[in-house]
């Protein structure tokens, strides 16, 4: 069965929920999230510090991982690379959408575009998550 928006939401883990996570769109070709810049989230200046985008993009590959498992099938992260390209300021909310760049049975390769809510490309992040099959 798929994966729904109001799934990935309920199901979210903690550190995600932590980081304001909220998925607004799922579907098995493109996953959508947002994030909001807060202080807390920062580095000097007031900008989304790189290991909290590293954590959004992460998520949401994740995400984008598991609606396209089997049933009881899970999936971690074996690999993540990511480019830092501008600034995501604090009261800003960001947009990361996370596509398919390889869909095998064991990895599956995910590239996750982090935005202003105008566009502006903040990272791009390469993640290769493992399948981990269920019994």
């Amino acid at each position: 069965m798929p994966l729904t928006v109001d799934e990935a939401n309920a199901r979210m883990l903690p550190f995600a929920r932590l980081l304001g996570v909220r998925f607004t769109l799922v579907e098995s070709d493109r996953v959508v999230a947002e994030m909001p810049v807060r202080e807390d989230l920062c580095t000097r200046p007031a900008v989304a510090h790189g290991g909290a985008l590293m954590a959004f993009a992460d998520t949401v590959g994740a995400v984008a991982t598991v609606a396209n498992l089997r049933d009881g099938d899970g999936t971690t992260t074996i690999e993540s690379k990511t480019n830092f390209l501008a600034a995501g300021p604090a009261g800003s909310t960001l947009v990361a959408t996370a596509t398919p760049v390889h869909r095998g049975g064991r990895t599956q390769v995910w590239q996750t575009r982090i935005e202003t809510a105008e566009g502006k490309l903040v990272s791009l992040t390469t993640q290769t998550q493992m399948v981990l099959k269920a019994g």
